[in-house]
C-alpha cells in the first residue's frame, strides 16, 4: 500500500510538474502572441499612415494639376480673345476706310460735277502745296 501511495504521489507530482510546464509554455505562447499582435498593430499603423500620406499627396498633386490646367486654359482663352479682338478691329478699320472712300467719292462726284468746281478744287490743292 505504501508503494501504491508512493506511486500515486509520484504520479501527482509528475502531473503537477507537467501542468507547471504547460502553464509556463502557455505563458510563453501568450507573451509571444501579444508581441506578435503588437508588431502587427504597429505594422498596420505604419501601412495606414503611408496610405493616408499617399492619399493626401495624390489629392494635392491633383489639385495642383487642376490649377495649372485652369491657368493654362485661361491663358489660352486670353490669347484667343486678343487675337479675335485684333481681327475685329482690323475689320472695323477696313470697313471705316471703305466707307470713307465711298463717301469721299460721292462728295467729289457731287462737288465736281461742273468744270468750275473742278478748277476751284485744283487751285485749292495747288495753294496748299505751296504753303507746305
Amino acid at each position: 500500500m505504501l508503494a501504491a501511495l508512493d506511486e500515486r504521489e509520484a504520479s501527482i507530482e509528475n502531473a503537477l510538474k507537467a501542468a507547471e510546464t504547460a502553464r509556463n509554455e502557455m505563458a510563453n505562447l501568450k507573451a509571444e502572441n501579444e508581441k506578435l499582435l503588437a508588431e502587427t498593430r504597429a505594422e498596420r499603423d505604419t501601412i495606414l499612415k503611408k496610405a493616408q500620406d499617399t492619399s493626401v499627396k495624390m489629392i494635392d498633386d491633383a489639385k495642383q494639376d487642376a490649377l495649372k490646367a485652369g491657368a493654362q486654359m485661361i491663358d489660352n482663352a486670353k490669347v484667343v480673345i486678343e487675337t479675335e479682338k485684333k481681327a475685329a478691329l482690323a475689320e472695323v478699320k477696313a470697313q471705316v476706310a471703305e466707307l470713307s472712300l465711298d463717301i469721299a467719292e460721292k462728295l467729289l462726284r457731287k462737288n465736281l460735277s461742273d468744270e468750275k468746281s473742278q478748277k476751284e478744287l485744283v487751285e485749292g490743292f495747288v495753294k496748299e502745296l505751296k504753303l507746305n
